[in-house]
Formats: C-alpha cells, structure tokens, sequence
C-alpha cells in the first residue's frame, strides 16, 4: 500500500472528515501509485468499511472484537501500529478529531515516525508527502517535509471537499482481530452521557454566525438572534471567548485558539472585533461577513464583506430577509 487512512467512527457511524481525507488521499495515491488502503476499527461496523471501498480504498482493514467497541488509544495504536509494520506504507492518515489527534501522536512516536499536525493541505512534492499546517496562532502556513520512510499527518475537517460514494466500486475488505497493546490496556470505558442538544455541529458546520462582546447590551436577546439567523441559514451558532469569557453563551460555543478551529464555507461575525486569537480559529473560512459598529474594527481587514452597524439592526434585517428568500 502507498497510503493507510485511519476512518474515525462511533457506534457505527464514521465521522464525515475521516471521508474528506480519504478522498484527499485518493488523489494522492492515483499520482504516486501503489494501492489506498483504510483502517476501520470497532465492533459490528462491517457497513463502515463497506462505505470505505465505496468513497475510494482499495483495500479495507476491518479490525472488530468486542474489547473494540469503545475507542481506547492502546488498543487501537497496536492496530494501526501492527498494520504500519506489516504493510510498509509512505504515508498515514488520520482525521484531526480529539480522537485522531491522540492516536496519531501516539502511533507516530512509538514508530519514530514525523507527524505534522492540524493540517489544512496535502500533496506530493518530489514523490513524497508535503503537509501544510498553520503556525503562530494561524498568522503562518508553513510546509512540512518528512525524512524517513513514514509520514504522519492528521487534517483538519473541511480542508477538503467530500467525495462521492459510488456503492458499485469494487475493493477488498480483509477482517482481523485486535492486536495485543505492548504495554497492556490503561483504560477502561464505563459509559457514554450524550450532552448533544440537536445543535449543528460547530466542527461540521458549513455556515457559523458567531457572537461576540457587541451582545453586551442585551446578551440573552443577543444571542437569540445570532440564533435565530443561524436556524434560518441551516448553519450553527458560535462565539467569540470575549463572550464566553463574560457568561454570555456557554464555552462549547467558542471559537478560536482555546476553542474549536473551523473551516465553515460561510462565516458570519457579529460585534465580533477579531483578536488574533478568534482569527486563529476561523481564518480559513471561505467567506467572512463582519458586522460591527466600529468601523476601524481589526475584523474587517479579514472579511471579504463588511457591514458597518449595530448588529441588534443588521442581524434580524438579514434574518427576514433570508426568511423571505429561503421561503
């Protein structure tokens, strides 16, 4: 294999970056040759793997055994780990989820291997991997090169667009079971508390409308009406940590450098004056939309459009407007 893609799933679900980097990968390994090859690790999830082959893999490693079924970073580094020095790939793959972040570290150290981390581009320089990484709070993007034979890098969710499932694509699933860890198992899973509230996924989200310490007139009203515009938009509701920090809206909302990083297509700031770090967190979005009262706002030198205004006027006029136009 030229390149081994870790799928990140729970209770049988992958999550949606583990098929954007498996897609990158794709193309990579059509430049380089050799075969794409995947890794799906848990418990009953024969129909994840199947989904692997259809978004691109030519080859599928199904690990599943019961002591599986939760995500344990021993466990699951001896698999990868296993797989690395059976099948000699050039290149290992893994999403930048909490999980992803973890395991790669970990596999990456224990096969004294390079790892670039957070990454927002992939490709091939001179037959081997170049990762493109941000650095200084996001202000940098530097290019990573790998030395020895294996490079590690774990890609940030929404670098890369979703390819297309063809479900008649042929590939080969090879079924194992799970590798003893070299230095036992340190974890033990108890139980899962769900704390989703239906909410749009902030990391997932292709359209964020963030606020930030502009609300400070009203909060409650504030932050009802970034809301109700990030309801009508299909999109979820972010903050900046000005806003979090004051007790506005509660810290799972922030982004930025101590919150979550996103890559939305669609940003929408709101009283949001953008400090370096909230800039670290949403920089790359593909479009930013600022609005706020202060026109010499730092914000604005980011945005590819800016309003000038109060945002208690200028969010509910967008939110009618879009009412009116999304029906």
């Amino acid at each position: 294999m030229s390149i081994l893609v870790y799928i990140e799933q729970f209770e049988g679900k992958a999550a949606p970056v583990s098929w954007e980097v498996l897609g990158k990968a794709r193309g990579l390994v059509d430049q380089m040759g050799g075969k794409l090859a995947a890794v799906v690790i848990g418990n009953g999830v024969e129909a994840v793997a199947k989904d692997a082959v259809s978004y691109g893999a030519d080859v599928v490693h199904l690990v599943e055994d019961a002591s599986l079924a939760a995500f344990r970073l021993d466990p699951y580094a001896a698999v990868v780990e296993d797989l690395v020095k059976t099948h000699s790939p050039k290149v290992l793959l893994f999403p930048a989820t909490a999980r992803g972040r973890d395991l790669s570290a970990v596999v990456a150290c224990d096969l004294n291997a390079g790892l670039a981390a957070d990454c927002s581009d992939l490709s091939l320089v001179d037959g081997g991997l170049a990762a493109v990484r941000p650095v200084f709070s996001g202000n940098l993007l530097t290019t990573v090169r790998f030395n020895g034979p294996l490079a590690v890098a774990s890609v940030r969710a929404r670098s890369f667009p979703t390819p297309e499932a063809n479900p008649a694509r042929a590939g080969e699933i090879v079924k194992s079971g799970p590798v003893a860890p070299a230095t036992g198992v340190r974890e033990e899973i108890k139980s899962f508390e769900a704390t989703s509230t239906g909410e749009v996924s902030l990391t997932d989200a292709k359209i964020i409308v963030s606020g930030g310490r502009g609300v400070a007139k009203d909060p409650e009203l504030g932050f009802k009406m970034i809301k109700e515009l990030a309801d009508t938009l299909g999109g979820a509701m972010g903050a900046s940590r000005a806003a979090v920090d004051a007790g506005y809206i509660p810290y799972k909302h922030q982004v930025g450098q101590t919150g979550k990083v996103v890559r939305p297509d669609l940003y929408i700031a709101a009283g949001i004056s953008g400090a370096i770090q909230h800039l670290a967190g949403m920089g790359n979005a593909k479009i930013i939309v600022a609005i706020n009262k202060d026109a010499e706002a730092p914000i604005f030198s980011v945005a590819n459009y800016g309003v000038v205004g109060d945002l208690y006027d200028v969010v509910p006029a967008l939110s009618a407007e879009f009412k009116k136009r999304l029906g």
